[in-house]
């Protein structure tokens, strides 16, 4: 298995208007006649790092990162109060990502998407087939209703009791209702600033609670910048309280990929973010697909789960499609 490859830096980089008031980050590195493709990061809300380049041969990729709407470091930032959340929905973001094709060129790419990613990069392949060459997802979601319900309602509170506690009663009387998410929502959009915080610090607690395996109490030092703890809390409770934005069947079934789009699904045997499960249907509705079992990692990606997804990337390196 290959390793993740050395540090690079940008080739280009620069913002995008992309309307409504809003300008998403973007840069591309590696090969400037390589094979392209773009990293849909997770979230949502936790916008691209450096990390991301290093999935790919810089030799053989023109690789193309961005920020999406609200976060990294695309404006305004989800992180400001003042920061309307109304612009910012999957159709959106497909659409971001669309305007960014056109606007560096690109004919055709490939998708690498994590976690919510995945969701994304779906949901942007069912709507352009024609601008997939491949798909490599990993932590691997589809958008169902169920698996935000497993993650952020009641499916995992019987493994961790004491946290989902500590969730439910960090909303304070006047907030509280049958919808934890409503709630911190609600919370989060409050304009009081006190609250905002307490509601982000709390809701990115039980964040970090199920990304490692195994799990691990207190919050992750991702989360250590009040800024990007509050812009990350609103962006996710704005999409799962709103069904991530999708129709009736994506929300029952899961986002299928196009027909003919070849892929590689990477999941960690124990994660419960995204169970292997979701990957696994996914694999036996998708012909094209090959499935990779990561055995002994959760959701956060260890190095045997990055080197799975440069297994993938360079098996796709040098084919044009």
């Amino acid at each position: 298995m290959p390793g993740i490859y050395p540090e690079i830096e940008p080739s280009a980089h620069g913002m995008l208007d992309v309307g409504e008031g809003n300008a998403i980050y973007w840069e591309t590195c590696g090969a400037g006649e390589g094979k392209p493709a773009v990293v849909v990061h997770g979230g949502p809300g936790s916008g691209c790092t450096p990390w991301h380049r290093r999935l790919f041969d810089p030799a053989a990729y023109r690789t193309v990162l961005f920020d999406q709407r609200g976060a990294g470091r695309s404006r305004p930032h989800a992180g400001d109060p003042a920061t309307s959340m109304e612009a910012n929905t999957t159709p959106h973001l497909v659409a971001d990502m669309e305007l960014l094709r056109l606007h560096l060129g690109v004919e055709r790419w490939l998708l690498l998407g994590g976690s919510w990613g995945s969701t994304l990069a779906l949901a942007y392949a069912a709507a352009h087939p024609d601008r997939v060459t491949e798909l490599v997802l990993f932590g691997v979601t589809t958008g169902r209703r169920s698996e935000d319900d497993w993650l952020f309602r009641e499916g995992l509170a019987p493994m961790f009791p004491a946290q989902w506690a500590r969730r439910r009663e960090a909303v304070p009387d006047g907030y509280r209702c049958d919808d934890v998410v409503e709630s911190y929502r609600r919370m989060l959009e409050s304009g009081d600033p006190g609250l905002r915080e307490h509601a982000a610090y709390e809701w990115c607690v039980w964040e970090s609670v199920t990304p490692s395996w195994p799990p691990r109490d207190g919050l992750s030092p991702r989360f250590k910048d009040a800024t990007f703890r509050l812009g990350f809390a609103r962006t996710v409770t704005h999409y799962i309280a709103h069904d991530a934005f999708l129709d009736a069947d994506a929300l029952a079934r899961g986002i299928d990929p196009p027909a003919g789009v070849p892929g590689v699904l990477v999941n960690g045997r124990f994660d419960l973010q995204a169970p292997l499960g979701t990957a696994w249907e996914l694999a036996r509705r998708w012909p094209e697909s090959e499935l990779v079992v990561v055995g002994d990692a959760g959701h956060s990606v260890s190095e045997p789960v990055a080197s799975a997804i440069v297994g993938a990337t360079d098996r796709f390196a040098h084919e044009r499609r």
